[in-house]
Formats: C-alpha cells, sequence, structure tokens
C-alpha cells in the first residue's frame, strides 16, 4: 500500500512538473516570437524618443540657467559694487569665498 501512495505522488509530481515546463516553455517561445520582439522594439523606440527629448529639454533649461549665473559672475568682475571694508565675492562656479585682501590687492 505505501509503495502504491508513493508511487501515484511520484506519477502527480512528474505530470505537474511536465505541465509547468510546458506551459513555461510555451510562454518563452511565445516571448521571443519575432512579431513580439518587433513589437517591443518598437515601444522601447518610442519610449526612447520621448526620454531624448525631455532629456535635451531639461538639458537646454539648465544651460540658459547656468549661462545667465556665469554672465552676473562676469558683470561683477567687471565693475565689482563698492563696499566700504574688504572686498569679498562668491563666484557660484566653485562655491568658494575669494578675499581679495589675500591676492595682494
Amino acid at each position: 500500500m505505501r509503495r502504491l501512495f508513493w508511487l501515484s505522488v511520484g506519477a502527480g509530481a512528474g505530470i505537474y512538473a511536465t505541465h509547468r515546463v510546458k506551459r513555461r516553455v510555451e510562454h518563452i517561445a511565445r516571448t521571443l516570437s519575432p512579431e513580439s520582439v518587433a513589437a517591443r522594439a518598437v515601444t522601447a523606440g518610442q519610449g526612447a524618443g520621448d526620454r531624448l527629448r525631455d532629456f535635451a529639454h531639461d538639458v537646454r533649461t539648465e544651460m540658459r540657467a547656468r549661462e545667465a549665473e556665469l554672465r552676473e559672475a562676469v558683470e561683477m568682475d567687471q565693475a565689482p559694487p563698492e563696499l566700504d571694508g574688504p572686498r569679498r565675492r562668491v563666484l557660484r562656479a566653485r562655491y568658494t569665498i575669494i578675499d581679495d585682501d589675500k591676492d595682494g590687492h
């Protein structure tokens, strides 16, 4: 009786495993079919184009902002504001403070 029980458990497990493997193989075959691969490539290409456009827009926006900061820094260097104490300026490019007295001026 024990042998019959374990024989039926083994046969059931074998049938179940065979069924699962067959379903998995069919799924992989459908996923890797030429039509499926082409459809995924088109979808990925469209998404990449949108992301690339967004990236280019962000780069242009940040480039304009950075250029405005640099132009402001150049204008401050050409005509610095008059202060009573030692002149100090903050360069946003490096986030450092430069004391003009240390430069020997």
